[in-house]
């Protein structure tokens, strides 16, 4: 039969050891040997998508800023496309000078630096860690550069070819659609700004509908209001019957054609003036 003592050392023992192990934490709230500078570089790599992030916004608003309604309007020698019609540099008030090759140049090139950074960034997106939220708002920042570039002095244009690149990188078939329904619209209609306000319209929708891509839809809406807000003008002047059509000459190109018509006329004159001066010279006069 077991001693009286030796049963309360054993009872002592025994609470002894389940104080401690209730008051030890748990094995799994440790942390394990080299989970340090894993965590570390967890941190690190985390902050670095942020940088990466912000870098490609940044850069995306500086392409979007570039004014090619302007660059190509001096490559050819036309007016400032902000002193005309509609006072917007892109491509619909550059067809205004009548330089068809111009607008298509500028229309490319809207185009483009929408969807050139768009595409860069969704196609390295998983070695860049990037997600759809980041990729749409790459594409928004393309946007918002046409629409306020910093080389205009926040003065841009209404960002109708931008977008339709953006829409182009976020899915091709989405910015198929929504390409389909401005030439539809406008070839009814030959109004530039109620097709791309009626697009403007579709784009979210066809997004919701067709492509479960909540962030990118999110930034198409985006697009969408910041596009009829700039076009605020253009529906005032819809409502009142005085927008003006495709391919229809603004006053001041008219103007200016004029005035280059009469110059070439006046300088023909004088050149037949002085051929025929240079054939009969006047007989010198007698003393």
């Amino acid at each position: 039969m077991p001693a009286a003592g030796a049963g309360r050392e054993g009872y002592t023992r025994g609470t002894t050891a389940l104080q401690s192990r209730a008051c030890s934490p748990p094995t799994a709230l440790l942390p394990r040997r080299g989970a340090g500078p894993a965590l570390v570089m967890d941190l690190i790599q985390s902050h670095l998508d942020l940088i990466y992030a912000y870098t490609a916004f940044f850069v995306a608003y500086l392409i979007g800023s570039v004014p090619f309604a302007v660059v190509f309007s001096r490559l050819f020698g036309l007016a400032d496309p902000r002193s005309y019609g509609s006072g917007n540099p892109g491509a619909t008030n550059v067809l205004r000078s009548g330089n068809k090759l111009a607008a298509l140049l500028t229309l490319v090139f809207d185009a483009l630096k929408g969807f050139v950074p768009t595409a860069l960034v969704q196609y390295y997106a998983f070695d860049l860690g990037f997600e759809d939220t980041a990729i749409a708002f790459v594409g928004v920042a393309a946007f918002l550069g046409h629409l306020f570039p910093v080389f205009l002095r926040f003065q841009g244009g209404k960002g109708v070819a931008t977008a339709a690149g953006v829409l182009l990188a976020y899915e091709p078939w989405l910015g198929v659609a929504t390409l389909l329904v401005w030439v539809v619209v406008a070839a009814i209609f030959r109004y530039s700004s109620l097709a791309s306000l009626v697009a403007a319209a579709f784009a979210p929708f066809f997004t919701l509908m067709f492509f479960d891509r909540p962030p990118v839809a999110l930034g198409v809406c985006v697009m969408s209001l910041l596009l009829v807000w700039r076009h605020w003008q253009n529906i005032v002047k819809l409502l009142r019957g005085k927008e003006s059509r495709i391919g229809e000459k603004s006053d001041a190109s008219q103007h200016d054609g004029k005035h280059r018509r009469r110059r070439r006329v006046r300088k023909l004159h004088d050149d037949a003036a002085a051929v025929a001066a240079s054939r009969h010279p006047h007989p010198p006069k007698g003393n």
